[in-house]
C-alpha cells in the first residue's frame, strides 16, 4: 500500500510538473503576443498612423518636384526606389492573424498571407506613385519578399493600379536580404531621385545588421538625407530596430528572453 502511494505521489507530481511547464510555455506566447497587440491597433486603427502615411506622400512628392527640376539637365531616365511591405502595401492583418493565433513569424502563414493577396494600400501612396509615374518616373520595388513570391505580389500590386507593377521594375530578395545591389542595379541605368521604406535598411547599407548605438549614430549622420531623398514610413509592428536593435540581432531568443531584453532596454527614471 505505501510502495502504491509513493508512485501516485510521483506520477501526481510528474502530471503538475508537466501541466507547469505547459502553462509557462503558454505564458511565455502570450506574452509575446500580448507585446504586438498595440502595434497593430496603432496601424490598423490610429488616424495618427493615416496622417503619418500622408504626411510622408505629401513631402514625397514636393521633393519629386523639386528634384525633377535639380536633375532635369541629366540625361538619364529617372527613377524612384521603393520598398514594399508597410511602406506601399499594409500587412497588419497578417500580424492580427498572428495574434488571433498566439503565434510568431512562420514562413507558412507568411507565404498563406502573400499568396492571398489582400493586402491594401497604405494611405497614400497609390496616389503619390501614380503621380511620380505620370510625370515620368520609373518606379522600382526593392523588397525582401521571396522570389517564389512574385507572382502573387505582382497581383496583389495589380488589383491595386500600382504602376510599373511587373517583374521588370520588381526586385525580390533571392540569396541575399542586402539591399545595395539591387539598389545599384538600378543606379546603373537610372537617376534615383526618391527612396521610400518603413526600414532604414531600405536606404543605406550601413544600417544593415547594426545594433541601436550604431542605427542612431548613422541615423545622426545622415539627417539632411531625411525628408529630403529618403522618406520614411511609420511601422511599430516590426523591423531592424527590433531584431538588430532591441535583440541585439539573435534570432533564437524565445518569447520569455525577448521580454526580458525588452524590459531590460526599456529607459526610465
Amino acid at each position: 500500500m505505501k510502495k502504491i502511494t509513493i508512485l501516485f505521489i510521483l506520477g501526481l507530481t510528474i502530471i503538475i510538473g508537466c501541466k507547469s511547464q505547459k502553462n509557462i510555455h503558454a505564458k511565455n506566447k502570450i506574452d509575446q503576443v500580448e507585446y504586438s497587440v498595440g502595434a497593430v491597433l496603432w496601424q490598423q486603427s490610429s488616424a495618427e498612423y493615416r496622417a503619418l502615411c500622408y504626411q510622408a506622400f505629401n513631402l514625397a512628392k514636393l521633393q519629386l518636384d523639386k528634384a525633377l527640376k535639380d536633375w532635369e539637365h541629366v540625361n538619364k531616365p529617372k527613377a524612384i526606389i521603393t520598398d514594399i511591405d508597410e511602406t506601399v502595401l499594409d500587412n497588419s492583418p497578417y500580424s492580427g492573424k498572428q495574434i488571433v493565433l498566439n503565434e510568431e513569424f512562420t514562413e507558412a502563414r507568411w507565404t498563406n498571407w502573400v499568396e492571398r493577396k489582400e493586402a491594401k494600400s497604405v494611405p497614400g501612396a497609390l496616389d503619390f506613385l501614380t503621380y511620380a509615374n505620370q510625370r515620368g518616373v520609373a518606379i522600382f520595388y526593392i523588397s525582401n519578399r521571396s522570389v517564389s513570391h512574385t507572382d502573387a505580389t505582382l497581383a496583389n500590386m495589380k488589383a491595386l493600379g500600382f504602376p510599373n507593377a511587373d517583374k521588370a521594375h520588381l526586385l525580390l530578395m533571392d540569396k541575399s536580404s542586402g539591399k545595395e545591389m539591387r539598389r545599384a542595379k538600378v543606379q546603373a541605368s537610372h537617376q534615383i531621385l526618391l527612396l521610400l521604406g518603413d526600414n532604414l535598411s531600405d536606404f543605406d547599407d550601413v544600417f544593415e545588421n547594426s545594433g541601436t548605438e550604431s542605427r542612431h549614430k548613422s541615423a545622426d549622420q545622415l539627417q539632411l538625407a531625411f525628408g529630403t531623398k529618403f522618406i520614411v514610413l511609420p511601422n511599430p509592428m516590426y523591423g531592424d530596430w527590433e531584431i538588430n536593435g532591441i535583440y541585439e540581432g539573435n534570432y533564437q531568443l524565445n518569447a520569455q528572453e525577448k521580454k526580458a531584453m525588452r524590459l531590460k532596454k526599456v529607459k526610465h527614471y
